[in-house]
């Protein structure tokens, strides 16, 4: 992406990508009141992560700010990721700044190479791009801003062994549980291990017996020396390392000892010189660690100052949905789902099979707002926002789901036996330039089953026979339009043995097609979609609801809170030519909307066949969920 001046990155600041003006919150603010005050602004960046030597020897830093994007490749993208992707790409682009996509790999029994593949291909669909220019408007100095943090092991590492000789650092050999017990709790100080008073050089010594396959898995860990009386239980001598004989994704068997997270996330941001690190409101309390040991690194020489600093938001929370990763991984392996890209879970990709659009989910991201506070977004939020942008530039195309066959008993009458009379229709009504879309009508037809009633509730405006009234009078059949078509009677209905209907009956009123001069020379109350039976094309229909049916899931047995009804098919039919419109567009399907019925998208996992399709519906053309 192209990089602004860093003098001109405050005017830009209000700006989106768009254009729009965007309202202020306490992350933007952080970010003005920096490049105001020159914060970063003395900063050199050596081309790649690296330490203070690294990037001193390096050039002017070229990014005005500098943010990342984190995830742990332990499972697939969800929508908690996509707010945090929109908040790190954007702000970075709006402030003429990088962005950078970190793997934080550093637990090796739960990351694979899969959801490395599958958070890169998300990232990338969502339009967020990770090329970079070191040297803006200087040709080949563009790259890809991608790292992983156990890239880094090595540094951790040196930064371990620092940590341990400036008497920061120590060797624990406790047992789990008496280390539990000694850290006492939010009243109770903890106390210290007898471990603690080691010298510099002994702990060195076990530090790189650890390191060295010496000592047993959970034999001992790498602590941080601070205070173990401290109020907040995570500045109580925090874990640094610990030992874990296992195969990593990237590093292979290299390593037996892995640094903990909380470790190795500072140490990552300021290799990579993030400025702004922007996370969720669940690490606040792991800030003053995060602090204290980048304070520690920086006086040792070894990072760059000033180091980063970490920024919390409230986590994006939305009703009838999970984000944790080890829940939707139960769905999943539990079978109650088909896969991560399910059309019902929240997954990015699940989102994006199931008709979401880069541009739905991050303007969803926008409206839900940056704050510290916390609070729930309802689903028909979600769905809202959808509906908002798929309005204006979705085609439109007729179906059928639930079909039932209507016979034109007059139409051979007025037309002749087999005539098919023209159609047009919009492809989009908002859209004057992309034009119509032709198909013919005929004799048969079919019809939504809801489209007919034998006999008609009160206020029913579609298709119903002639029959007797609840005053004992008679009544005609009714009169509706077909889209696009004729006024048409109901003159009676055919049933089968069973007594199902296996046909309506209808006249064609002559010369009220839509569009020409008699068209409104009836009118009528109801308009009714339609499909011609000479030609249409088979179709199945999946009809997604709210994968839970509690608004707050995860509270008790997943399976008891799930939602029965939040899957059914449906076999119907669709428009003539829409197939081959549809094959024509591509590899990456685009939502449709089925005039009536709501916006559908072909399903990107089913085979393409032209003679049968697959769609999923993204949403109803209005909320209209009920528990």
């Amino acid at each position: 992406m192209s990089t602004p001046d860093i003098s001109s990155a405050t005017s830009a600041a209000t700006n989106s990508v768009d254009g729009a003006v965007k309202p202020s919150n306490f992350l933007r603010n952080a970010i003005e009141q920096d490049l105001a005050r020159g914060t970063y602004s003395q900063r050199r960046w050596g081309g790649s992560p690296g330490d203070a030597a690294h990037h001193s020897a390096g050039i002017a830093d070229p990014a005005a700010v500098r943010m990342r994007f984190p995830p742990e490749p332990n499972g697939y993208l969800h929508l908690g990721h996509a707010k945090s992707i929109w908040v790190n790409f954007s702000m970075a682009h709006n402030y003429g700044g990088a962005c950078h996509l970190r793997f934080d790999d550093t637990n090796p029994e739960k990351e694979e190479q899969e959801y490395v593949d599958s958070i890169r291909d998300m990232v990338n669909w969502l339009g967020y791009s990770t090329e970079y220019a070191d040297v803006p408007g200087q040709p080949g100095t563009s790259q890809a801003h991608v790292y992983f943090a156990s890239n880094y092991f090595d540094f951790m590492y040196r930064a371990a062994e620092y940590l341990v000789e400036s008497g920061n650092a120590y060797v624990d050999e406790q047992s789990p549980e008496d280390m539990r017990a000694n850290r006492g709790d939010f009243g109770t100080p903890g106390k210290d291990s007898p471990f603690r008073s080691r010298t510099p050089a002994e702990n060195l010594a076990r530090l790189r017996e650890m390191r060295d396959g010496q000592l047993a898995d959970g034999a001992a860990v790498l602590r941080a020396k601070i205070d173990m009386a401290s109020p907040n239980i995570n500045m109580r001598d925090p874990a640094l390392y610990r030992i874990r004989r296992a195969t990593h994704h990237n590093t292979g068997d290299k390593w037996c000892i892995y640094p903990m997270y909380t470790f190795a996330h500072p140490i990552e941001d300021a290799l990579e010189q993030i400025t702004h690190s922007f996370c969720t409101l669940e690490f606040e309390d792991q800030r003053p660690f995060y602090d204290w040991l980048l304070a520690k690194l920086c006086e040792g020489g070894m990072l760059q100052t000033p180091p980063p600093r970490q920024y919390e938001f409230a986590r994006l929370n939305v009703t009838h949905v999970i984000t944790s990763k080890r829940r939707l991984r139960q769905l999943v392996e539990e079978g109650h789902v088909d896969g991560w890209d399910d059309p019902r879970m929240p997954t990015i990709a699940g989102l994006r099979r199931r008709g979401f659009t880069p541009d739905a989910i991050k303007l969803f991201c926008e409206r839900s707002g940056v704050s510290k506070s916390g609070g729930w977004i309802d689903y028909a939020t979600l769905e809202g926002t959808l509906r908002d942008v798929l309005d204006p530039v979705a085609a439109r195309a007729l179906a059928v789901l639930e079909p039932v066959k209507l016979e034109l008993t007059n139409w051979d009458s007025l037309f002749g036996a087999g005539h098919e009379e023209p159609c047009h229709a919009p492809v989009n009504p908002h859209d004057e330039a992309a034009g119509q879309r032709e198909f013919t009508l005929g004799r048969e037809i079919w019809i939504e089953a809801e489209d007919f009633m034998e006999v008609p509730a009160k206020g029913y405006r579609r298709l119903f026979p002639p029959h007797t009234g609840g005053d004992g009078q008679p009544k005609e059949g009714n009169k509706v339009r077909l889209k696009y078509g004729y006024v048409i009677q109901c003159t009676g209905v055919e049933k089968n043995a069973d007594g199902s209907i296996s046909k309506v009956l209808a006249e064609v009123i002559p010369d009220t097609k839509s569009g020409t001069p008699g068209a409104d020379s009836v009118k009528v109350k109801g308009v009714i979609g339609w499909v011609g039976a000479h030609n249409a094309t088979p179709a199945e229909f999946r009809l997604y609801e709210r994968l839970f049916k509690v608004e707050h899931p995860g509270e008790a047995d997943l399976a008891d809170e799930l939602n029965p009804s939040s899957l059914s098919t449906m076999q119907g039919y669709v428009e003539a030519g829409l197939a081959q419109a549809l094959q024509a567009e591509g590899a990456e399907p685009k939502p449709l909307q089925f005039e009536r019925l709501g916006y559908f998208v072909r399903d990107r996992q089913a085979p393409w066949a032209a003679d049968k399709l697959v769609f999923n519906r993204a949403c109803s053309l209005k909320d209209g969920w009920k528990p």
